[in-house]
């Protein structure tokens, strides 16, 4: 009798909040934000196929996921790009299905990327109307959908670019665990952390915060028996955190815990061993990243490598603007009145920015994706806050809040990636890799890419899905009797070259050779060598 009525119990919630969705929605908020939603969905699926970013890591990645639902599974993901060690391997297996959705058109992982974005779109309102107001979030989530470097890391299938969702929808779940001193939702914490740790190595520094949070929200709760309900939360999130990187660790102990050891060299040896890339202090790397990460994202500030084509006026404004924006940010704080949410804010940017002035390599804006949905929460509540002003400062706080949202939301806009043509990276890779196909004539071939830093990753992607993948010539020890050479070698040049000699292997491999076909094709030569008669 208590399950029927626990089950027409959990019916009736069902029903009502459905109902309550509904009424939401046909709300003046609920039609905003949908219109925001949609917004942020034209601006990451539009022509997505034609944006995309799909070179050596993509091709790459995609080989793998292929694999996976060919059965052929794996406890290892990408390799981290600054250290010689890999993550784990929950970003493949997010991919496959998606690949399998869209018959292993690469777009489909491209896809998912753009819905994490959309997803974000909707945590930033949720988790910003949550504490600050509904109109803190709507501005909020407005300024993130319409960010063209957010945009950016959302249009392409990259391990880092599904960072924002999962960072920001950690801090959600960490701050109702230290609120309602919830062991189960420590446990989920942990579990989205080895997520984030298996997408870029960088969540080490969510780890901390993790960690910091944890003692100070317990501390200012002033809860009874403080060390063992944060012994129990950490253990609690020690936990979720071993469940979701159980596979990687599973490789590790087969292997003697090989990647573990090579990152942490990397973190405590070799880091601290390189000179830095620019002489910075660790409080001047702390403040550059906290000034990229308004500039960039909220005013589409030009990259380091481009600010010499920019008038100095035109930038000296937008440092200015950036200033303000900052300092308003933290002075909109002072009117919260949830100090727990206050705290997992300043926790989550000041330990991030004290972390990075330890690394002591260059510092590229994927590297901030955790802290990308902060600028906008803050100046979300910025905006509330003006706007929610009584009294003789009523007037004055609509104008300037109407005017900070309005005057970002369209340097935003206008920048839109729309104003620049699509690389269509995907469709000349195929057009690559169909030409090499037609030039082998449909005979066993061996192939090689000269290039000046791509990889053949991306061609050998095309050539596998349909089932034409060349030969790999190997060594002499493991082929003495040469068998994995065959009658024609299919070289790509992606930039000048004189493939007949070249030092690659797969060339040299193939031992001495002369040209027997040349064909032009956009972007790329494409040589077809065959063994040299005398």
């Amino acid at each position: 009798m208590e399950k029927m009525e626990n089950f027409f119990s959990f019916k009736n919630s069902g029903k009502t909040w459905i109902k309550s969705l509904g009424s939401f929605i046909k709300s003046p908020s609920g039609i905003l934000l949908s219109a925001i939603i949609f917004l942020a969905s034209f601006m990451r699926l539009y022509k997505i196929s034609e944006y995309m970013t799909f070179l050596g890591d993509e091709g790459r990645d995609a080989l793998v996921a292929k694999d996976i639902l060919e059965g052929n599974l794996t406890l290892l993901g990408p390799r981290a790009s600054a250290g010689d060690f890999f993550l784990g391997p929950v970003y493949y297996y997010m991919m496959a299905p998606f690949l399998a959705l869209t018959n292993y058109d690469p777009v489909g992982p491209a896809i998912m990327v753009a819905l994490f974005g959309i997803g974000t779109v909707f945590l930033v309102y949720y988790f910003t109307q949550k504490f600050f107001g509904k109109i803190a979030g709507l501005s909020a989530a407005a300024l993130y959908a319409v960010s063209p470097v957010v945009i950016a890391f959302s249009r392409s299938s990259w391990n880092p670019n599904p960072v924002p969702f999962f960072a920001l929808l950690l801090m959600l779940v960490l701050y109702y665990s230290v609120k309602r001193n919830s062991l189960k939702l420590s446990v989920g914490v942990g579990f989205l952390l080895s997520i984030l740790l298996q997408l870029h190595y960088i969540a080490v520094f969510i780890g901390v915060i993790i960690f910091a949070f944890v003692l100070l929200g317990n501390l200012i709760a002033d809860r009874k028996g403080l060390i063992k309900k944060c012994f129990l939360q950490y253990i609690s999130i020690f936990a979720g955190f071993m469940l979701g990187i159980l596979p990687f660790l599973v490789f590790e102990v087969r292997n003697g815990f090989l990647n573990i050891r090579s990152i942490f060299g990397f973190i405590f040896i070799n880091n601290f061993q390189v000179e830095r890339v620019r002489e910075l202090s660790h409080l001047e790397i702390a403040q550059d990243v906290l000034f990229r990460l308004f500039a960039r994202l909220m005013l589409n500030y030009p990259p380091i490598e481009q600010l010499i084509s920019f008038d100095k006026t035109h930038l000296l404004i937008l440092q200015i603007i950036t200033i303000i924006l900052i300092l308003g940010s933290i002075v909109s704080l002072f009117f919260v009145k949830n100090k727990l949410v206050v705290l997992l804010l300043i926790t989550w940017s000041t330990v991030g920015l004290f972390l990075f002035g330890f690394y002591k390599k260059e510092i590229y804006d994927y590297y901030f994706g955790f802290m990308f949905p902060l600028p906008f929460i803050l100046i979300g509540n910025m905006v509330g806050t003006l706007l929610s002003f009584k009294n003789k400062f009523k007037y004055l706080g609509i104008i300037s809040g109407g005017f900070i949202f309005a005057a970002l939301f369209v340097v935003l806009i206008l920048n839109n990636p729309f104003q620049y043509q699509g690389n269509n990276q995907k469709r000349e890779a195929e057009k690559i890799a169909n030409k090499v196909l037609e030039v082998s004539e449909g005979k066993p071939y061996n192939f090689a890419l000269i290039t000046n830093g791509n990889s053949d990753h991306v061609f050998r992607y095309f050539l596998e899905i349909n089932n034409r993948e060349p030969v790999v010539i190997e060594n002499f020890e493991i082929d003495p009797e040469r068998k994995s050479v065959t009658d024609q070698l299919i070289v790509v040049c992606d930039s000048e070259c004189s493939p007949v000699g070249h030092p690659l292997w797969e060339v040299a491999g193939f031992g001495r050779a002369e040209i027997a076909g040349q064909w032009e094709v956009p972007f790329v030569a494409i040589y077809k060598l065959v063994p040299f008669k005398e």
